[in-house]
C-alpha cells in the first residue's frame, strides 16, 4: 500500500538520485511544521532545532528501508516524535496541557513494544523471519485498510462526533468514563459507539482473511499502533488552512477546533503555527541552510 502523494514521489526520486535541488525542496517542504512540532515540545528553540536537523539526517540515512506505506510527512513526523521521546530522559521536554499529551506520556513507556510481533511467534530461522516480515506487513495493511474505512466514513457523513470517540479511544487511549466526559454523553452511549466501530473493524478485517488479529488479546493496541501510524483522522493541510480562514462548513470547522485544540495532535498542531508564520524569516532561512549543509553529505552520489 503506497501512502505517497504525486508530489512526494516525485521528491523522493529527486533525492533517491542525489538531486540538491530535489532535496532542497523537500526540506523546505517539511521544515516548519517539524520545527513547530519540536518547538511545542521543548524548552529552547535550539534544542527544536538540533532535533529537526538530526530528523532529516536520520531520513537520509533510513532512506533504502522507507517504502513508502505513509506519507512523506508522517514518515518524517515518525523520525522526530522518536527522538523527542528520547529527549524526554535528558529533561528537555516541556509538559503542555492538552489530551495528546496524556497518550504521549503513556505511550513513550511502551514505545519499543510491537505487539504485531507477539502475533507472528518466533522461529529462529531466516526463511520463518521473513515469512513473518511479510504477514506483519499484511496484518499493518489489513487494519490500515480497516481504520481508513471507519474514519472516511464518518468524514464523509459528517459524523464527527463518532469521529471524534474514535479518536479518543482508539489513538488516545482513553477510558469511556474519560471519553464520555470529554465528549459531554453518557458513558453508555461510548460503550454502544465503540462496540460498534469495533464490530465494523473486525468485519472488515475478517474479510481480508486476517481472523488471527481479530482475535489478538491486544487488538486494541494493536489498532492504536496502526492509527498513530496511519494518522487517519488527520485534517489535510489545506483543510486545516481553511480553518485558519474560517472558510469550512461548521461540522468541519468544529471538528477541526477539536482535532487542533481539544485532543490536541501534535501532527496537525505544527501544521498550524507553520501555516500562521508563512513568513520566511531569518532564523527559519539559517535553519534551512544549516539543515543542507549538514545533510547534503548523505545524499545518494
Amino acid at each position: 500500500m503506497n501512502s505517497l502523494s504525486q508530489a512526494e514521489e516525485y521528491l523522493l526520486q529527486q533525492v533517491r538520485r542525489g538531486s540538491p535541488d530535489g532535496w532542497s525542496q523537500l526540506v523546505n517542504r517539511y521544515q516548519g511544521r517539524l520545527l513547530a512540532f519540536a518547538q511545542s515540545k521543548l524548552k529552547r528553540r535550539s534544542d527544536a532545532e538540533d532535533i529537526v536537523q538530526e530528523t532529516f539526517i536520520g531520513f537520509l540515512k533510513g532512506l533504502d528501508r522507507f517504502r513508502g506505506e505513509a506519507s512523506l510527512e508522517t514518515y518524517l513526523f515518525t523520525i522526530l516524535r522518536r527522538k523527542i521521546v528520547d529527549s524526554y530522559r535528558s529533561g528537555k521536554a516541556r509538559d503542555v496541557c492538552l489530551l495528546q499529551d496524556v497518550y504521549d506520556s503513556r505511550r513513550s513507556e511502551d514505545r519499543d513494544s510491537d505487539p504485531f510481533q507477539k502475533i507472528a511467534g518466533d522461529d529462529p530461522t531466516a526463511s520463518t523471519y521473513l515469512r513473518r516480515d511479510e504477514q506483519l506487513d499484511r496484518q499493518r495493511h489489513a487494519l490500515a485498510d480497516a481504520l481508513l474505512e471507519l474514519a472516511n466514513g464518518y468524514k464523509q457523513s459528517l459524523n464527527f462526533r463518532d469521529l471524534q470517540i474514535v479518536e479518543l479511544l482508539f489513538y488516545a487511549q482513553f477510558g469511556n468514563r474519560d471519553v464520555a466526559q470529554v465528549v459531554d454523553i453518557s458513558e453508555k452511549a461510548v460503550a454502544v459507539i465503540k462496540h460498534r466501530c469495533l464490530k465494523q473493524v473486525r468485519e472488515h478485517i475478517q474479510r481480508l482473511k486476517f481472523s488471527d488479529i481479530v482475535r489478538h488479546e491486544q487488538f486494541e493496541s494493536l489498532l492504536t499502533q496502526v492509527w498513530e501510524s496511519l494518522r487517519p483522522s488527520c485534517p489535510k493541510r489545506s483543510t486545516i488552512g481553511a480553518f485558519l480562514l474560517e472558510t469550512l462548513d461548521d461540522a468541519w470547522q468544529q471538528y477541526v477546533h477539536f482535532h487542533l485544540h481539544t485532543l490536541g495532535c501534535h501532527f496537525c498542531r505544527a501544521n498550524l503555527e507553520d501555516l500562521q508564520k508563512q513568513t520566511r524569516s531569518d532564523d527559519t532561512v539559517k535553519l534551512r541552510n544549516r539543515i543542507m549543509e549538514s545533510t547534503v553529505g548523505f545524499l545518494r552520489s
